[in-house]
């Protein structure tokens, strides 16, 4: 029997639609959050999987983004009819994509990739760097019992704890803390400059938890490469289990053009493997860093 939450079988079974934009707006410094109706992606994708989007009609770029699942938006009946995604504008597509209106169109497939495993540890952890906040609140509402996703509606282990701990450059591009504060996760956060919480790195805040922490305890991570490199040595160094949610550029989101790989430890030896395909949620102790 084909596991649902098997990578391969979302690339199989894509939804491809041309979709309208509901809400396209800033919530920090470069960074946007785009909303758009589409009820059978909303009622599909789960925490930690994406989607591919493009704007339609353009041909420059060609190629679609790829953008994580942020949140999904209920009706008032409670039924996932809007999907959520948040990005930081960096490069051509996404200088195109802030300008556009309520009303345009846009290209999307998914929901795309593996996810995040089912938890079963009674805290969580979530640690996100820069833009790697995205794949997070999703997740911490479905570990608080706040939400189901999925079709039908998965069901997972409720923490008992769920601790954000948010890194950026400064407090301008910290985006989305007032959502992780209204699920209840205890939020903590660093800035390198010192404009809002502790003045340092991520990790510093990581390690303050981890060491005064028992057991039963997992993190999840995303974010720029070195700060999840840092975070998984942190969680393997002490025995505690870390999935890390990979921002590896793409180019068609589906396993076909092999643009995306991450090597992966097989046993002895390593291997390449699809970010897009079976990610982009790893073990971090499969992980071969660079």
């Amino acid at each position: 029997m084909t596991n649902p939450l098997h990578a391969s079988y979302y690339a199989d079974h894509a939804l491809q639609a041309t979709v309208s934009i509901v809400e396209n707006r800033q919530v920090a410094r470069d960074t946007f959050q785009l909303r758009f109706d589409c009820p059978d992606l909303a009622r599909r994708v789960l925490p930690g999987q994406f989607l591919m989007l493009r704007i339609s009609g353009a041909t420059d770029p060609l190629i679609g983004r790829p953008l994580a699942l942020y949140d999904t938006v209920l009706d008032a009946d409670g039924t996932p009819r809007g999907v959520d995604v948040m990005y930081l504008v960096k490069g051509n597509l996404t200088t195109n994509l802030c300008r556009l209106q309520t009303g345009q169109r846009l290209d999307i497939w998914g929901p795309l990739g593996n996810g995040f495993a089912d938890p079963a540890a009674k805290h969580l952890i979530m640690v996100a760097g820069g833009i790697g906040q995205t794949p997070m609140l999703a997740l911490a509402r479905e570990r608080m019992g706040l939400r189901s996703f999925g079709d039908p509606g998965r069901s997972v282990p409720q923490a008992e704890r769920v601790t954000f701990c948010y890194g950026a450059r400064s407090a301008d591009y910290l985006a989305g803390v007032d959502d992780f504060q209204q699920t209840g996760a205890e939020v903590c956060l660093a800035t390198d400059d010192g404009s809002l919480g502790h003045r340092g790195l991520v990790t510093d805040l990581l390690c303050e938890i981890l060491d005064a922490e028992e057991a039963d305890t997992e993190v999840v991570c995303c974010g720029p490469e070195p700060m999840m490199k840092a975070v998984s040595e942190l969680a393997i160094e002490r025995g505690v289990p870390c999935q890390v949610s990979l921002e590896t550029p793409m180019a068609c989101g589906i396993g076909i053009c092999f643009t995306c790989v991450a090597k992966v430890a097989c046993g002895a030896t390593w291997d390449y493997q699809r970010t897009c395909v079976e990610g982009p949620v790893f073990d971090a102790r499969r992980l071969v860093w660079e």
